[in-house]
């Protein structure tokens, strides 16, 4: 299937242009440059085409299951995700293979090591106790697994059962183990500066641990209990390999940025008795301040955090209007949330979590790089998704955030795959979008979205412009700072073909001004050649 289609000068559209009143985009070559990182555009997990179609930059091995994950047996147990079963990994699902498979294309690999306290122990599927909640110990639960009748959801009720006995399904397994498994990934690989694991992670989501694995760690993760195991675990990575990164605290959203498990969702007894500061800045002052008492040597590099929209993921046109507003929270110091965490619930000023993000950092430990590797705006097989995927892909690059890996990636043939390829590989033969950010404006970034790179490699300015309107746009496109030859290569990604990015008839450049149509639900992206 080939994915970049060629038209005639002119794009067929369906019906006359809309020029919404006063519609004007504008991009200045000379301002507001900086570097875009290639790690943005990460996944957690890739179809091996997709992967090597798009050079996929990142790949990680993360999740609930990471939790409890034990490399001296390769076995992992799912936690509430599946009836807290202990499943021996295949020989494609162990960390060492993730590893080889991302290293031999060149993808950069982030590997989380178990923080909660517990790892899998040696239990085939035959013992009575290879699962957290079993029949043997618990015969009145809400639920069992269909293909295993003795393995529990750890529910009555409703409620969550207590009582369970970690050493049933686990081994305890403290700071130590975690430098042993960077030791044994080191001895397999090499160190990260000689081609190994670059990105160690502070175990997943570990407020939610007293819900996700509630078998071993019903208790709720206070700010004492995450900051000491955080400091403990990042030392033993950095002593097993002193050239990897450390990321984390992974917080699963809102509630985990700001609160321990122990305030719930929003700052109370805990963070009073820790200076009143939010999870959040506490964490990151917390190693800060180890960093210093430790000659200054830095233990946290990424400070990572999960960014999930709270939408309702549908695809009707009030959901996906809503989907593509919400972007807007990443960045928009005027967008006030429209879910629970907004002016209803949780009353929460606007979030542009991306600038937040950098702020904390910006004060409570200076250097240390922003990431979000798990997010995903739904809808990935509509174009719609597309759409708010490019968007919030553009938005990562202007906002400067360091590393970023979907959850939940699309399959290669869904319009989710596209909003990629049109920054990683919009030709077919490996043109990238410009990895050097410039400023850009629209009038209406909420009806017609642009973002503007320069490429370093020649130089050209790479333009991506987003209608997220139902209907064809016209808008003039003014440049500065830029010395085009004229012309504006086209390649549109479009509900007129959703199997395919189509290289459309090249624009003229006219006095540094641009006159185009966007077409409906489409994501366009212009490359002017340098003169």
């Amino acid at each position: 299937m080939s994915l970049v289609a060629a038209t005639s000068a002119a794009e067929a559209v369906s019906g006359p242009a809309a020029a919404a009143a006063g519609l004007t985009l504008s991009v200045n070559a000379s301002a507001a440059r900086h570097s875009i990182s290639p790690d943005i555009y990460g996944l957690n997990g890739a179809d091996p085409a997709l992967a090597a179609e798009i050079g996929m930059p990142v790949a990680r091995w993360g999740g609930n299951a990471s939790s409890r994950y034990n490399f001296t047996n390769h076995t992992y147990n799912t936690g509430s995700d599946w009836y807290f079963e202990n499943i021996v990994a295949g020989p494609d699902n162990t960390v060492e293979s993730f590893v080889k498979t991302n290293r031999d294309r060149g993808t950069k690999q982030i590997v989380a090591v178990p923080m909660i306290g517990w790892v899998a122990k040696d239990s085939p599927s035959s013992h009575p106790f290879n699962c957290g909640f079993p029949a043997t110990r618990f015969p009145a639960q809400d639920g069992f697994d269909p293909w295993d009748a003795n393995c529990g959801n750890g529910k009555l009720d409703g409620a969550n059962l207590t009582g369970a006995d970690p050493t049933d399904t686990s081994v305890q397994a403290g700071a130590s183990f975690d430098g042993e498994m960077v030791s044994h990934l080191v001895s397999q690989f090499g160190t990260a500066a000689q081609g190994g694991v670059r990105i160690y992670e502070l175990d997943n989501e570990p407020v939610l641990w007293s819900s996700t694995h509630r078998d071993v760690h019903p208790e709720a993760v206070t700010y004492d209990e995450l900051g000491s195991k955080g400091t403990a675990t990042a030392a033993a990575i950095k002593a097993a390999d002193p050239s990897a990164a450390v990321l984390g605290p992974s917080g699963w959203g809102y509630c985990e940025w700001l609160a321990s498990g122990l305030d719930g969702c929003a700052p109370g007894a805990d963070a009073a008795a820790h200076g009143g500061l939010n999870l959040s800045q506490w964490y990151l002052k917390n190693m800060k301040d180890f960093s210093d008492a430790h000659s200054g040597r830095r233990f946290l590099n990424y400070f990572d955090q999960h960014y999930y929209p709270q939408i309702s993921g549908g695809k009707d046109p009030e959901a996906n209007a809503l989907r593509l507003r919400s972007t807007r929270s990443l960045w928009d110091p005027t967008y006030v949330d429209e879910s629970w965490i907004g002016p209803s619930g949780v009353n929460a000023p606007p979030l542009q979590f991306i600038r937040t993000m950098k702020a904390w950092v910006a004060q409570y430990y200076p250097g240390t790089k922003v990431a979000i590797t798990e997010y995903n705006w739904g809808a990935l097989d509509d174009i719609n998704g597309a759409l708010a995927q490019a968007d919030v892909l553009g938005i990562f690059g202007r906002e400067g955030l360091d590393l970023a890996t979907i959850w939940g990636e699309p399959q290669p043939t869904q319009p989710g795959a596209y909003s990629f390829r049109m920054y990683r590989n919009y030709d077919g033969a490996g043109s990238r979008f410009g990895d050097v950010s410039v400023s850009s404006a629209s009038s209406d970034q909420g009806q017609l979205a642009i973002y503007a790179t320069q490429r370093s490699s020649d130089k050209a300015l790479t333009l991506m412009i987003i209608n997220k309107t139902g209907g064809d746009l016209t808008s003039p496109l003014s440049i500065e700072g830029f010395n085009s030859n004229g012309t504006a290569q086209r390649f549109t990604y479009s509900p007129g073909d959703l199997t395919s990015i189509v290289r459309g008839g090249d624009l003229a450049v006219d006095r540094c001004t641009i006159d185009a149509t966007y077409p409906a639900n489409s994501i366009t992206l212009l490359v002017l050649p340098r003169r």
